[in-house]
């Protein structure tokens, strides 16, 4: 019989990050682009869009699906996306505020560094994990896979496939399992400063804060949970449930996500 988890009562520190999972708390994801325009949508599975001023970068919200982040970057509003970014329902949204961070810093009218990358090193987008230590492991199908030094974390990169809308670079946490599998997925043509801007959120070595009654019980016999000290002050903003928007329109997500069969139509 397995040994019973014993997880703190009320918030709780957890760490590392890449296996925190969703929040109860107000998802930071969108705190960078809170300034940006908002589009609610009452049809169809996307709920939100987040657009710059001239719709070139546009972040899509799935609350109840599985990718429930879908990043792009375009040359302008109407034509084909230069590069994608899905996230799925299992991912801290602090690793998400990595990516939209760099997005909104680096947005200006002018500018066009957000569609290109500066280098055609593959090392370059992943450099942060290989700086931390984290282990490169040999080419193998084409793939080169990254491990974190718990084996809980990493990244994996096709450098053979030449299609510039394939998959290219892909990082995860967590153990396999659609409600366990943390996963980034980024096509061929992201500038590789914006996934190693998402990839340093991963070895961010800050905890992340997570209701205890709430967390993952897989997760938890993975991750370090330390209580968070009790302050006075009662909590605001705390919510429960399907993930839902806020009085600000800024998303709130669940602790647990809905499944595919509970999501909107």
């Amino acid at each position: 019989m397995p040994e019973p988890i014993h997880t703190p009562e009320g918030d709780v520190h957890v760490f590392p990050r890449y296996l925190a999972g969703l929040p109860g708390h107000a998802d930071p994801s969108f705190e960078p682009v809170a300034h940006w325009p908002h589009y609610h949508l009452d049809e169809g599975e996307c709920q939100l869009v987040i657009a710059s001023p001239d719709h070139r970068i546009k972040i899509g919200w799935f609350g109840d699906d599985y990718d429930i982040w879908q990043i792009s970057a375009a040359k302008d509003a109407v034509s084909a996306a230069t590069w994608t970014a899905r996230i799925n329902q299992n991912t801290p949204p602090e690793l998400v505020h990595g990516l939209t961070s760099a997005l909104a810093a680096e947005y200006d009218p002018e500018s066009e560094t957000f569609l290109k990358s500066s280098s055609y090193r593959w090392t370059d987008g992943v450099q942060p994990l290989l700086d931390a230590g984290w282990e490169r492991q040999p080419l193998a199908r084409g793939l080169v896979n990254i491990v974190s030094p718990d084996n809980l974390a990493g990244a994996t990169i096709d450098i053979v496939n030449s299609d510039p809308t394939a998959d290219a670079v892909t990082l995860w946490a967590g153990p396999p399992g659609w409600g366990t599998r943390a996963e980034f997925v980024f096509s061929a043509r992201t500038p590789k400063h914006l996934i190693a801007a998402t990839a340093a959120e991963f070895v961010n070595p800050a905890p992340v804060v997570r209701e205890a009654r709430n967390f993952p019980r897989r997760l938890a016999q993975l991750a370090t949970l330390a209580p968070v000290p009790q302050v006075p002050a009662a909590r605001s903003g705390a919510t429960t449930g399907r993930r839902s928007a806020g009085a600000d329109g800024i998303p709130r997500p669940a602790s647990v996500p809905a499944s595919p069969a509970g999501r909107r139509r």
